[in-house]
C-alpha cells in the first residue's frame, strides 16, 4: 500500500466514525486484529549479578501512545490509528511487562516485578515512553514501507534514599519490509527488543556501579 493508500485507509476510517450509528455497527461487526510483542531474551555475557530487589513500574506516556491501538504519524503533527488492529493491552502496559521478562531473562537480577505484588523494592525503575508509532517514511516506498519508532527514558532511583542514581534514553527506528501488518508487528518488535535489551545493560551496569560505590546491605 502507497503513501497516499494508508491515508486513504486513515481517512476513510475518520469519516466513517463521524456518522455515528452506522460507524458503530460497522466497527462492532468488523473482526479486530490482536498482536503482541516479545521480551528480550539475549545479554552481553559480561553483565555483573545484583543481590537486589527491582521494581519496573508502568511507564507513563502521552495519550497518544497510551492506548491499545496502533499509532501511525502520517505527519509529524498528526497522529492516527491503523484499523481493525490492536495491541493486546495498552502500550505502556505491554512495554512495562516485556521490561520485567527482560530483566528476568537476563539472570542477573535477584528478583524483579511490579508494585503490586509488594516486593519491597532497593531500586525502582521510572520510565517514560515517549515514542511508540509507526510513522511514513520521508521517501515513499513502493512497498509501502513504514519507519517504527520506539523511544524510553528511564530513571532509576535507589529505595534507600530515595533519589534518581541514572537517567538514559533508548531508543531504535526500524524499517518494516512492508505495510503488511505481519512485517509492521515484526518491526515493533526488532524495535522494542534492541531498545530493551540495551536499557536493561545499562540499568543492571548503573545499579552495579552504584552499589560498589555506596555498599550497604540490600533491603528484605
Amino acid at each position: 500500500m502507497t503513501r497516499w493508500g494508508w491515508a486513504s485507509v486513515l481517512a476513510a476510517t475518520l469519516a466513517l466514525s463521524g456518522c455515528s450509528g452506522l460507524g458503530t455497527l460497522n466497527r462492532a461487526a468488523a473482526p479486530t486484529d490482536l498482536y503482541t510483542l516479545t521480551p528480550k531474551s539475549t545479554f552481553s555475557s559480561g553483565l555483573p549479578r545484583l543481590a537486589h530487589q527491582i521494581v519496573i513500574e508502568e511507564p507513563t506516556a502521552h495519550a497518544a501512545v497510551d492506548t491499545d491501538q496502533i499509532a501511525v504519524q502520517p505527519t509529524p503533527y498528526q497522529f492516527e490509528y491503523l484499523p481493525v488492529a490492536r495491541w493486546v493491552d495498552r502500550a505502556p502496559v505491554i512495554v512495562q511487562t516485556l521490561l520485567i521478562e527482560s530483566f528476568e531473562n537476563s539472570g542477573k537480577v535477584a528478583a524483579v516485578g511490579r508494585s503490586s505484588v509488594a516486593l519491597r523494592p532497593d531500586f525502582l525503575i521510572v520510565s517514560d515512553l515517549r515514542e511508540f508509532q509507526a510513522r511514513l517514511p520521508a521517501v515513499e516506498t513502493e512497498n509501502g514501507a513504514l519507519e517504527i519508532h520506539v523511544r524510553i527514558n528511564l530513571k532509576i532511583v535507589d529505595a534507600y534514599d530515595d533519589h534518581i542514581i541514572g537517567s538514559q534514553s533508548f531508543q531504535k527506528v526500524m524499517m518494516s519490509p512492508s505495510d503488511e501488518m505481519s512485517d509492521v508487528v515484526v518491526a515493533f518488535d526488532d524495535a522494542l527488543g534492541k531498545t530493551m535489551r540495551r536499557a536493561v545493560e545499562w540499568s543492571v551496569k548503573t545499579i552495579y556501579s552504584h552499589g560498589q560505590r555506596n555498599p550497604r546491605p540490600a533491603l528484605r
